[in-house]
């Protein structure tokens, strides 16, 4: 991993998440929807999610098809829809957040949004409000280094790509060669949402992408909830996606819940 260290601590991408990739341990990664509950809670979840110690946020930007998403951050989504939530009011919302958060902030989302915004002036915004990078599970590779790769460059975001237990070696290498940051290692083909562990597939696919010795640090999302599917998640990967079950501690307890549950996900 020392190449990689130095060509993240070199490029112009993102100090905060070249930072947060170097630390010992393995990290935690919170994904929530922008807008949900409450419209106006997106940044007191993020202040307080960094408070709780997670190392990075990923903030979901609310769309009406959510494909890869399972029933409770659709649910989120569409809720969020409906309490007003947009791109143009998430950057307002987020307009003067460095001021408060130093962790990388990562918007993941779907394509068809950011098009209607328009690609280039997206990343400017981006960059303008501290975003560190994306994610847009129905952008392909291929698309994006041919259309847009020279507007995320430009603004130094680093666009994360995903990988499945379906993804060939071949195009694991492919992605591995495009990162600049880590790879989201999807834990399996369903949508997100909490499993009962990981079975014995699962585990043999951790270990295979273990084994390939990947440039890039990996991150582990679908079907992380608590402790011990944290463990199990990370045993060979740099750190672990939490959404579905976050998004349901938001909807039960609020802002009020979520130094238990980040603390709780690394308890012994």
């Amino acid at each position: 991993m020392a190449s990689v260290k130095k060509q993240l601590s070199e490029n112009k991408l993102s100090d905060r998440l070249a930072i947060a990739l170097r630390k010992p341990g393995k990290l935690v990664s919170i994904y929530f929807t922008a807008g949900y509950p409450g419209l106006g809670d997106t940044v007191p979840i993020i202040r307080e999610l960094q408070a709780a110690g997670a190392d990075m946020v990923e903030i979901g930007l609310p769309f009406s098809d959510p494909l890869a998403d399972g029933p409770t951050i659709q649910e989120s989504s569409t809720a969020a829809l409906k309490n007003g939530m947009t791109t143009s009011r998430l950057f307002e919302q987020l307009r003067g957040i460095r001021s408060q958060i130093d962790i990388p902030l990562i918007l993941m989302g779907y394509f068809n949004p950011i098009l209607q915004y328009g690609v280039e002036a997206f990343c400017r915004k981006c960059r303008e409000v501290g975003i560190d990078g994306l994610i847009l599970p129905d952008l392909p590779l291929e698309i994006y280094e041919r259309d847009y790769q020279h507007h995320f460059k430009a603004q130094g975001l680093s666009m994360i790509f995903l990988i499945s237990p379906q993804t060939s070696e071949t195009r694991i290498r492919r992605i591995d060669a495009a990162s600049d940051s880590f790879i989201y290692m999807v834990s399996s083909a369903s949508t997100t949402g909490v499993q009962e562990g990981f079975g014995q597939g699962q585990q043999a696919y951790f270990d295979r992408i273990a084994a390939m010795d990947l440039e890039h640090p990996q991150l582990v999302g679908f079907g992380i909830s608590d402790a011990q599917s944290f463990r199990a998640a990370t045993r060979n990967a740099k750190g672990a996606i939490i959404g579905s079950a976050f998004i349901r501690l938001l909807t039960e307890k609020g802002v009020a819940g979520i130094r238990g549950f980040v603390e709780g996900l690394r308890s012994s």
